[in-house]
């Protein structure tokens, strides 16, 4: 609760600092949890212009810029880079998951807010960052577990970023959301129940609490743990009368 209050805290400074000093102010990137508490006190801090974006499209871990070009007359850049990882000899290389490479980053001293995404494609990684950090990253990430990596920051569009997704077809007794969420994840209705009373499940980037919510076509539902998706709907009934569900899993 106390982190609560002084996130909160920390989004309306820096609101009226954009305000009063007709300046563009940055948090760092917010987790889902931290994002779905500045939706909690949106309308509180909408005085000063409000926008999200984490470097690329349906990035998970958002930073949130205060100020509108309505207001100041020019566009906010979000001071977001890019970096690419790729290892030194790629015959060499191990196959290197999420938590590896963010390990590896925060073992050199980086806090957790100042990293964004990371976008695993085979056996190379894009991870978002604070520009201000970048460099550093640059010149000391030389290793990640027993792999050697080289680190460069990327210019332009990664066409690799782009989400990969993938269809899947779910018989589910209907579309509310722990019936959707049980099916995708294949846990169990009551283990569900548990990650709703844990505070595991999004919908849109917000904090849903609700087990019998419906859910609507083209939301996305994330399961803190297991990945998110984006559902599309119902698309007809079983010959036993359940729902045939259409969703898109990010890969």
């Amino acid at each position: 609760m106390e982190q609560d209050e002084l996130l909160k805290k920390r989004l309306l400074d820096l609101a009226t600092k954009a305000d009063r000093q007709n300046v563009y102010t940055y948090t760092g990137f917010l987790s889902l949890a931290e994002q779905s508490e500045y939706h909690q006190m949106e309308r509180e801090l909408a005085f000063a212009g409000c926008q999200m974006f984490g470097g690329a499209e349906n990035c998970e871990r958002m930073m949130l810029q205060f100020g509108s070009a309505d207001t100041f007359g020019y566009e906010g850049t979000f001071p977001i880079a890019v970096l690419e990882i790729r290892p030194s000899a790629e015959k060499f290389a191990e196959e290197l998951g999420h938590r590896d490479y963010l390990g590896a980053i925060l073992n050199l001293g980086i806090e957790r807010s100042l990293i964004g995404d990371i976008v695993i494609r085979e056996k190379k990684a894009w991870v978002f960052c604070v520009e201000s950090i970048a460099e550093f990253l640059c010149d000391n990430l030389t290793k990640i577990r027993h792999t050697a990596v080289r680190c460069s920051i990327s210019s332009g569009s990664v066409p690799e970023l782009a989400p990969h997704l993938e269809e899947v077809i779910l018989n589910v007794a209907s579309g509310r959301i722990d019936a959707v969420a049980a099916a995708w994840t294949k846990l169990s209705r009551s283990k569900v129940t548990e990650l709703f009373r844990e505070k595991k499940i999004f919908v849109n980037g917000r904090l849903q609490e609700n087990v019998s919510y419906q859910l609507k076509e083209g939301e996305t539902l994330t399961v803190r743990g297991y990945g998110k998706i984006i559902y599309n709907g119902i698309l007809g009934e079983t010959k036993k009368g359940r729902s045939r569900v259409q969703i898109w899993v990010y890969v």
